[in-house]
């Protein structure tokens, strides 16, 4: 392998891991808002207008129950479809 293959092949995986980390941040904001949306925009009026779901005020519940359930499905759904699996050792003939 030449030395040019090998920078090409380091280019190559930053671009994929640079990828995936703004998905991630991208992952991050969808929760943010979800959860603020949902925490602020139900929970912000009189205790006695709440409404319920299984015991727990529906902002609460939307906003971190169904919220997490959320999540980790978007999580699985991303890292099965769009992320890629790549190798991060260095073949020793490639340092050489």
């Amino acid at each position: 392998m030449k030395k040019g293959d090998h920078l090409h092949s380091l280019e190559k995986r930053f671009k994929i891991a640079h990828r995936e980390a703004f998905i991630g941040i991208i992952l991050v904001l969808i929760n943010f808002v979800w959860w603020y949306g949902f925490a602020y925009g139900l929970g912000s009026g009189k205790v006695e207008q709440y409404s319920y779901i299984f015991g727990l005020p529906a902002w609460f519940f939307y906003s971190c129950v169904l919220g997490f359930i959320v999540m980790v499905i978007l999580v699985i759904f991303t890292v099965k479809v769009l992320f890629k699996d790549v190798p991060f050792d260095v073949e020793e003939r490639e340092t050489k």
